[in-house]
């Protein structure tokens, strides 16, 4: 008698588990996992309370707003060290990270090489900005200069990263088209690859400086200057209102970084 195949037709819904014990297993653990972390945070529901009151009281002290002139010249001073950092730390981070990204292509680098660039881009992805920024403040004291090295070291990571993984994915039939006409090694990367990926370069030189918009607002808390030390200072002295005002003006230039982001990525697609 001819068994009964099954009907191809019917659908099933696609798992990362080849059986029913791994799902549950799975489930147990990050349920079990997930129980621990809240009981180990000592999470009481009078602590809870206790802030809650204390998160009334700062909202309310939030508004209205300051906008007084002398605030207002500490503001505009503190955003435009902000801007300026993120401009600079971009400039010398994609400088510094495009070589590193060649580095770590594993499709033109010799081996040696490539480890070498792998393990700068490692080092570099290793340490969040707040740590390398108290790093430069003790190394160059504090200002803004702490905060564009931070941000420049944290740049190479990120950009470096994204390009050599760009690199690897390029049409390799250019490059040895390049290399038939008989250029060199630098002539064939010149002509041969980065015409591939200069949009992607100019993609991700944008959308680094958008983060570093954002990240220059927070190495300023540990002395990298920008306006992160006088939000610092603001809520020190229990200044919310001028506190409020600022968060305002991040977020504004926050939005118009991203609005300039997405035009010009928008234009280079």
């Amino acid at each position: 008698m001819a068994t009964e195949q099954p009907d191809r037709r019917t659908w099933q819904r696609p798992t990362a588990f080849y059986n029913h014990y791994v799902k549950w297993a799975v489930y147990a653990i990050i349920t079990v996992f997930l129980l621990w972390s809240v009981w180990d945070m000592r999470i009481s529901p009078a602590r809870v309370v206790q802030g809650w009151g204390s998160a009334v009281g700062l909202i309310t002290g939030m508004f209205p707003p300051e906008f007084t002139a002398f605030k207002m010249d500490l503001l505009i001073e503190g955003m435009i060290e902000s801007v300026a950092m993120s401009v600079v730390a971009t400039i010398i981070g994609v400088i510094i990270s495009i070589p590193v990204a060649f580095m770590a292509a594993e499709n033109i680098a010799p081996e040696p090489v490539y480890w070498v660039g792998r393990g700068i881009i490692t080092v570099s992805r290793a340490f969040h900005e707040l740590i390398i920024a108290i790093i430069a403040v003790k190394a160059v004291g504090i200002g803004a200069l702490a905060g564009v090295i931070a941000l420049s070291y944290k740049t190479i990571g990120f950009f470096a990263k994204l390009l050599a993984e760009e690199i690897e994915d390029i049409d390799s039939g250019q490059m040895e088209a390049t290399e038939a006409t008989g250029a060199n090694r630098i002539q064939t990367m010149l002509f041969g690859v980065v015409p591939q990926v200069m949009p992607r370069i100019v993609g991700l030189t944008i959308y680094r400086w958008d983060i570093n918009i954002r990240h220059s607002t927070i190495v300023g808390i540990v002395g990298a200057g920008g306006i992160g030390a006088t939000l610092l200072n603001s809520f020190d002295q229990y200044d919310y209102d001028f506190f409020l005002t600022i968060i305002i003006a991040i977020i504004a230039i926050v939005m118009i970084g991203e609005l300039i982001s997405t035009y010009v990525r928008g234009r280079i697609q």
